[in-house]
């Protein structure tokens, strides 16, 4: 009978920290997951605002190249 109650509390143990594994593995994911979204926009910000920074300077070029035709 103690083997069996030994074996019981051990066998709930093993799920509570299996449980606690799961809730920390999970909340790791989501951690990661909002980083690399975070990352993701403030790249995504960088890259539009140097597209539009080539655009003028491309626009500039055009407006500053004198006009040979007659």
């Amino acid at each position: 009978m103690a083997d069996k109650s030994k074996h019981d509390r051990a066998e709930a143990e093993f799920k509570k920290t299996r449980a606690d594994a799961g809730k920390t593995a999970a909340d790791d994911y989501g951690a990661r997951s909002l980083a690399v979204q975070e990352k993701t926009a403030r790249l995504r910000a960088l890259r539009l605002a140097k597209e539009a920074a080539d655009m003028e300077a491309k626009t500039e070029k055009k407006s500053d190249t004198p006009n040979h035709s007659r």
